[in-house]
């Protein structure tokens, strides 16, 4: 493993989140944007949603995000019938000592790999709020702290696909980004269907992070600098939601936190120790498109593409500074 310090300088950190970029598309190839909006999550102390069809990649960039990195990883498949229990753990008798003791679920983990979040219902997707929002569950009046860092890669199929739910307001509202990734460019996906096998590919991935790395890099995102006109700048974005009349409800004071974070987050991936309107504008649709709704909509499938194109309006129309 590379063990560049994350407490030297900002070149040492900028090679490492590439060196970091560079494992994870040994597998998942001709998508950096996607790596980095992945890795400005991770940084951030947030959780990314990604929303695609299935096919496209979704599990590979997990997989090989985890590969790369030297943390403890689990997978959950979420399925119908699936209990909050199934996820968080629970008490279990020991017949030899008479008493209950805590099996952990597979939540206790550094990199949770959410796969298909909404085929399970939305009684066990709601089992992971707490996790998400103070990294610690609580169980029969006991909480337990989950491991540090603490990471959660959801993916999501379109919800018109048979067998699956909407996701609650409230755990929507808990990841920072949102993105898709797309079909891949006919050349890089005939590399990929000629390609070696998948096994082997991930075997390449050499493990670039530990623990206490990433939590300097988490560290590193604090001290990121962001002038009051680009503060003034985001909420005048998040303002915007609210008074247009084609969504149902505005952006919440959160949105413009996470936004805000993730623009400290997204700076540190491309090499910078501050923030600029660039790195707003261009995490903002990512931060906005899974938290907002177009009014009277029916079109699932479609919707993200057009929240998108209204959230690009909105953009447009505030002068950046």
């Amino acid at each position: 493993m590379n063990h560049i310090s994350t407490n030297n300088t900002k070149q040492a950190r900028a090679d490492l989140l590439e060196n970091l970029m560079v494992e994870v598309e040994k597998v998942f190839v001709g998508k950096r944007f996607v790596v980095e909006l992945t890795i400005t999550s991770l940084i951030a102390r947030g959780h990314i949603l990604i929303e695609d069809v299935p096919g496209v990649g979704k599990t590979t960039l997990a997989k090989g995000l985890s590969k790369a990195l030297d943390l403890d990883f689990s997978r959950i498949q979420f399925t119908s019938d699936m209990l909050p229990s199934d996820i968080l753990g629970t008490f279990v008798f020991n017949p030899s000592t008479a008493e209950f003791s805590f099996r952990s679920g597979p939540v206790f983990s550094n990199i949770i790999l959410a796969d298909e979040i909404n085929r399970t219902s939305p009684r066990t997707q709601s089992a992971l709020l707490e996790a998400m929002n103070e990294n610690q569950v609580t169980i029969d009046t006991e909480t337990f702290q989950l491991p540090a860092p603490f990471f959660i890669m959801a993916t999501q199929n379109p919800k018109e696909i048979q067998g699956t739910y909407f996701l609650p307001e409230s755990q929507i509202d808990r990841f920072i980004l949102s993105v898709t990734i797309g079909y891949p460019e006919t050349s890089i996906e005939k590399e990929i269907i000629g390609g070696q096998n998948e096994n082997e590919s991930f075997d390449q991935i050499n493990k670039v992070l530990d623990s206490q790395q990433v939590q300097d890099l988490q560290k590193s995102v604090d001290s990121v600098s962001a002038q009051d006109e680009l503060i003034d700048y985001v909420h005048s974005i998040v303002l915007a939601t609210r008074e247009a009349d084609y969504f149902e409800l505005g952006a919440s004071p959160r949105a413009g936190i996470q936004m805000m974070r993730a623009a400290r987050g997204y700076a540190l991936v491309k090499g910078r120790d501050y923030v600029t309107p660039d790195d707003i504008q261009t995490i903002a649709p990512h931060v906005l498109a899974h938290r907002l709704t177009l009014r009277g909509s029916s079109n699932i499938l479609g919707e993200r593409s057009q929240v998108l194109s209204k959230i690009e309006d909105i953009l447009s129309s505030i002068p950046a500074p």
